[in-house]
């Protein structure tokens, strides 16, 4: 499943990354985002825009391009 897809208040863990660029995975790992990190979704732009998430114990704002890379498990 995809970030985008999940509505606000869901919960869900980082499954795997949908990206063959080492740079940009790194990017993503530092960011906190980790397999099996959890995670909440705070807020959805409108129309495809920036989602807003809560992952251990801070807020992330991902583009949508950044969070199409994620592939994660809603619980």
């Amino acid at each position: 499943m995809k970030l985008r897809k999940m509505k606000r208040g869901d919960t869900g863990t980082v499954e795997d990354f949908a990206t063959s660029d080492p740079q940009y995975r790194q990017k993503l790992l530092r960011m906190g985002l980790t397999r099996n990190a959890e995670f909440t979704v705070v807020r959805k732009a409108p129309f495809g825009g920036p989602i807003e998430i809560e992952v251990k114990g801070f807020r992330l704002v991902l583009r949508s391009n950044e969070a199409d890379v994620l592939d994660v498990k809603q619980k």
